[in-house]
């Protein structure tokens, strides 16, 4: 009880923080930085969360020379060492900072901007305290846990003049964007219906575990933070905190985040959303995770486009469907019914300079104090298309 009662006073202080700030205008981005930036300066990240997509982030930043990683943060120290091990073999140079607690990462003057990529629940807490402390953020998505945590990050990174990139690569893959941009320009004319497909629970395939002591090498109580109190289970933490409600939202948000931030991209509807959704789902039987094991959602908007996603889905990605053909993009695909359509945007594609990856994009932003191609208003508007759509599976209502 005392552990809760700690962890909602931290979350609540810092939401109410935040959300007491005015929103303040987008365009206060532009033009402003709380620290200075000389061209030839490097830039002195810190990682906070070093496993799979953590590493992944951090192994991308290291190949630009200017990127010099000054810190890194995990809770667990068997992987904390290796990625000092990891970061040192790749640019010879071994962080100056090694820590477990990510508060003193905000406490490091030496931090520019911060690499967040901890379970879903820690992500809005942390973003706020890295902004509160002048750095600029690169946030894995789903951008939050919760729709309110998405409205009062949006707050503080207006609040704070922070350039805040969320994870959502895919919106700097030259084949999302030639494809969104087909469908923008009308060339499979009005579109009626986009079609999201999401892979289904990839849950391990071992028996149930019971609850157990953390391994010693695991700050468990840290990784648990602002969540309730549950006693340690290896099935719960690490890769599989996204199917257990209380720090993630199952593939709805995990790849959602991805493919359903695509549609609303196509669509136009980065400002906007949903007007009305509509779900069915079904549960794992054993009860071995929370999040449902099959769901069919149903989106309406405003103008008349109904999103169809389902999971597990025979086709994954999106497609768009108009009353003139269709357009399908997914990571290396971009297809087109007229097959022409499809076949003018890769030769644009080819014709164009290299597109620049997500990763150079926020750097270049935090230069030139310009919003990156997924800003925080972004993530959280897809983000909150995917907790609409897991709060009518799981409530069994319509949505308004």
């Amino acid at each position: 009880q005392i552990m809760s009662n700690r962890r909602d006073f931290v979350k609540n202080s810092i939401l109410v923080t935040a959300g007491i700030a005015g929103l303040g205008s987008a365009a206060s981005v532009y033009g402003t930085t709380c620290r200075k930036v000389n061209p030839s300066d490097k830039f002195r990240v810190a990682l906070i969360g070093g496993r799979n997509r953590g590493w992944s982030n951090l192994e991308t930043f290291l190949k630009f020379p200017q990127v010099d990683c000054v810190s890194l943060c995990d809770i667990d120290n068997e992987w904390l060492y290796k990625r000092a091990a990891d970061t040192e073999k790749i640019s010879g140079r071994r962080p100056s900072q090694i820590v477990k607690d990510w508060r003193r990462v905000m406490d490091n003057q030496d931090v520019d901007a911060v690499i967040i990529a901890t379970p879903d629940h820690w992500h809005c807490l942390q973003a706020i305290a890295a902004m509160e402390a002048g750095k600029d953020v690169y946030c894995e998505k789903p951008l939050t846990l919760t729709i309110e945590e998405g409205r009062v990050l949006l707050k503080a990174a207006r609040r704070y003049r922070r350039i805040v990139q969320t994870g959502s690569q895919q919106r700097s893959d030259a084949k999302f964007h030639a494809g969104c941009e087909m469908v923008r320009a009308g060339r499979i004319g009005k579109i009626h219906t986009v079609r999201v497909g999401l892979p289904g629970v990839n849950w391990t395939k071992d028996p149930l575990t019971p609850d157990s002591e953390p391994p010693t090498e695991l700050d468990y109580d840290l990784w648990l933070g602002p969540a309730p109190w549950r006693a340690y289970n290896k099935q719960r933490v690490h890769y599989y905190f996204r199917f257990f409600w209380d720090y993630s939202g199952g593939q709805m948000t995990n790849w959602g985040a991805h493919h359903l931030d695509i549609a609303q991209w196509g669509l136009g509807m980065d400002e906007s959303g949903p007007v009305e959704i509509q779900a069915t789902g079904t549960y794992d039987r054993e009860k071995r995770f929370e999040v449902p094991e099959s769901f069919k959602i149903t989106y309406k908007y405003a103008n008349g486009v109904t999103i169809l996603c389902d999971s597990p889905s025979k086709k994954t990605g999106t497609v768009f469907e108009g009353d003139k053909g269709t357009i399908f993009v997914n990571r290396g695909v971009l297809e087109s019914n007229p097959q022409e359509i499809a076949d003018e945007a890769l030769q644009r594609i080819g014709q164009a300079p290299k597109f620049k990856s997500h990763h150079q994009n926020w750097l270049e932003c935090i230069k030139s104090r310009q919003l990156p191609v997924c800003d925080v208003a972004i993530g959280h508007r897809s983000a909150t298309v995917c907790h609409l759509g897991n709060i009518a599976v799981r409530t069994g209502k319509t949505i308004k």
